[in-house]
């Protein structure tokens, strides 16, 4: 019985060193893209926009990165009319790299893409909060340094 007890107290012992080692299900654990802040809204005017937040100092020992949104689901990527948005790409940035400046977080709003298709609210919201339809990737010509799947729904309407 004791000797149970103390294979259980190890077991849960390892369990939690592995959840503060990695940083996972922790409160105050760091995340590269935030994601209760990352979200595809709807507008009024049949767009589709991704915002998203980037803590900078999780990045603070790479200078520059860009970031790509990638769409998995067919019917959204046949209805925005691309694959992969690349922030920056048709922007300002001209697909070059973003710039690391400061510390904290960094909000990134990709311009609206107008839907060529037209997709009902729920659809949408289906797609993107359960079907894992967007993912959103930092990286450089060296590494992804974080990837995550869009989970988040707004619309205007």
């Amino acid at each position: 019985m004791r000797r149970s007890i103390k294979m259980v107290f190890v077991i849960v012992s390892m369990m939690l060193l592995g959840t503060v080692l990695t940083g996972c299900g922790l409160p105050l654990s760091k995340e590269l893209i935030v994601n209760r802040y990352a979200d595809a809204l709807l507008t009024k005017n049949n767009e589709l926009q991704f915002r998203f937040r980037i803590n900078n100092e999780i990045l603070d020992r790479h200078e520059l990165y860009k970031v790509k949104v990638t769409i998995h689901d067919d019917r959204l990527a046949s209805a925005i009319g691309k694959r992969e948005i690349i922030y920056g790409e048709e922007q300002v940035l001209n697909g070059e790299y973003l710039e690391v400046k400061g510390t904290g977080e960094k909000y990134i709003f990709m311009d609206p893409l107008l839907l060529q298709d037209d997709l009902h609210i729920h659809e949408l919201q289906t797609m993107i909060e359960k079907n894992h339809a967007v993912s959103i990737e930092i990286y450089n010509n060296q590494e992804v340094f974080g990837k995550v799947y869009l989970t988040n729904f707004s619309s205007e309407l």
